[in-house]
């Protein structure tokens, strides 16, 4: 079975994380994390390169030594310097990581400093107020960390994939299914089909011909690690990462009452099928009936007109007001990936991309749009060599000089700028004046009150002299970092007012906005840009994800800012 690229991006994350807990060189750490991240965001996989010959040194970020170290990772399965450092550390101590306000530098202090390995020795730690004694901890982190553990306590044990890695994994699977002989029809439903940030396991349902071998090819299907159960309609595998799979095998006359059923919502199929009740109608997967005999179920469509209802799109489907929608005619045409025309949050090399401008302007042209800004981090963020207002004018003139030798696209002038804690940005507002847009967003003092960090927003987003668009509202890290307490309904009270545009950050990781805060969006009035935050080229694509979570939060083509020309783009300025 191939590695795939998630895994091998996972195991250079977790080396990182180790080094840094040993205390290692920020540089060195920098470098496997830039790396995982871009491994992750890679188009193609790892291992067909290798099969092909082709050099991963050539790969952005990826150096002969790195390359290296992913060839092994490949070819054996393991990287030997992962376990030499497994070894001499701990086992707890990346679990540590995982905990809201800490990550592996403030795990190495705990570890150095107090000898706490384990999230058991850590919350026992914690409840005596030990953790207060050591460097960079006080009262108030102690407590959040606690709580983060409690709160981590009561989650179920079971565990969920991000939706780009159950991509990365499903993906290839139904390509493969489709191809089988006799198979008519292939989907993946559940929580993937309504495009929820997290997968817990894939249901995927077949229609096909009396002499197909899909069950046999499914179970022998590479990836496969381990085969639960297996029968002519219904088998279940467990693949790589730990995803449960079910294929179930379905008539053709079954297959949209089927489809509608294992894609859920439960809230939203119960509330069909009360419908159905009041029309003397039984709803189930093998279709619609009226007393015995079958009158719907070969598509989904007919089992919503049935009920009298127009078709719902699955991303809406979580009985939040769709059925009610629906049958007023009020559903939301949904925004899809083809209505994007640019993308406003991007990084280069200047900072802490991958890409130099020209790179990533070609990339973004390359995939149809009319503009693209460049959002490198102000100098606040250190670590990424953030601008001060010198090379920000530099980057500008570079800039002009990009943009008078192309048509047809426009690389916009514009920064990542820090929210200090008091709300004040990290550059003066005549740095500012002459950028096109910018973008403000949190990167620190995450433990804030909710009163003390909402004001700290407001007051950023009422202060930004040019059009603004507030970067990744919640600050959220799925799954290892909680959003920060805010009020976002005064937050975005105050965006609607100032003329701000908020964020749907489309990184895998974030999806920040959540899918409730777009639809509060939308109801409120508050302008949406979906944006990619793209390090490198291969990342322009988590547009993609981006537009799945607006989907889940009703937004339409024109609640998206970025869904404009760039000349009407252009004419958004700030309410002041």
């Amino acid at each position: 079975m191939p590695v795939q690229n998630a895994e091998v991006a996972d195991t250079l994350d977790r080396y990182a994380d180790l080094l840094e807990i040993e205390g290692a060189n920020q540089f060195r750490v920098r470098a496997y994390r830039n790396a995982s991240r871009n491994i992750a965001s890679l188009p193609v996989s790892l291992a067909d390169m290798l099969r092909e010959g082709k050099d991963l040194a050539e790969l952005p970020g990826i150096g002969k030594d790195l390359a290296g170290k992913i060839t092994e990772i490949i070819n054996r399965g393991h990287l030997s310097e992962l376990e030499d450092i497994e070894q001499r550390l701990p086992a707890g101590l990346v679990e540590l990581t995982r905990i809201a306000g800490l990550g592996p530098k403030r795990a190495g202090i705990l570890y150095h400093n107090l000898g706490i390995s384990s999230v058991t020795e850590l919350e026992k730690a914690a409840r005596e107020g030990k953790l207060r004694d050591a460097p960079g901890f006080a009262a108030r982190l102690e407590q959040n960390i606690l709580a983060d553990i409690e709160r981590k306590a009561g989650v179920k044990s079971g565990k969920r994939l991000k939706l780009s890695v159950a991509q990365e994994l499903a993906q290839p699977l139904l390509s493969y299914l489709k191809k089988v002989k006799g198979v008519k029809q292939v989907e993946a439903a559940g929580s993937y089909r309504r495009g929820m940030e997290t997968v817990g396991d894939l249901d995927i349902l077949v229609t096909h011909e009396g002499d197909s071998d899909v069950m046999e090819r499914f179970v022998g299907y590479e990836d496969v690690e381990r085969v639960i159960s297996r029968c002519p309609t219904r088998s279940t595998v467990v693949l790589r990462f730990g995803l449960q799979v079910d294929l179930r095998a379905v008539p053709e006359e079954s297959y949209g009452a089927a489809l509608h059923y294992f894609t859920g919502s439960k809230a939203h199929n119960v509330a069909i099928r009360l419908m159905g009740v009041k029309k003397g109608l039984k709803i189930n997967e093998y279709g619609v009936f009226k007393e015995e005999k079958r009158v719907a179920g070969r598509t989904e469509a007919e089992v919503y007109e049935q009920v009298g209802l127009p078709y719902i799109e699955p991303e809406l489907r979580e009985n939040r007001g769709e059925i009610e929608a629906a049958r007023g005619g009020k559903l939301p045409r949904l925004i899809e990936l083809k209505d994007i025309c640019g993308d406003l949050h991007c990084h280069t090399k200047t900072t802490d991309g991958r890409a130099s401008l020209e790179e990533m302007a070609d990339a973004a042209r390359a995939r149809g749009y009319e503009y693209m800004a460049v959002t490198d981090h102000s100098k606040r963020l250190a670590m990424t060599r953030g601008l001060d207002e010198k090379r920000l004018a530099e980057q500008m003139k570079e800039i002009d000089r990009l943009n008078a030798g192309r048509r047809g696209f426009t690389v916009l002038k514009a920064i990542e700028v820090d929210i200090l804690e008091d709300g004040s940005l990290d550059l003066p507002p005549g740095a500012l004046k002459g950028l096109d847009l910018v973008v403000c967003s949190v990167h620190h003092k995450f433990n804030l009150s909710r009163e003390e960090q909402t004001e700290r927003i407001v007051r950023a987003i009422q202060s930004c002299p040019t059009l603004t668009i507030l970067g990744h509202p919640s600050g959220r890290l799925i799954p290892e970092r909680k959003a920060y307490d805010i009020d976002m309904e005064k937050i975005m009270e105050a965006a609607r007012d100032c003329g701000c545009v908020i964020e749907l950050n489309a990184q895998p990781e974030r999806l920040d906005l959540t899918d409730i805060d777009c639809k509060m969006a939308r109801d409120m009035g508050v302008r949406v840009a979906i944006s990619s935050d793209a390090h490198s080229t291969n990342d322009l694509d988590f547009m993609k994800f981006g537009v799945t979570q607006a989907r889940r939060g009703w937004l339409e083509a024109a609640d998206v800012v970025n869904t404009l020309g760039l000349a009407e783009l252009k004419k958004l300025q700030p309410k002041k």
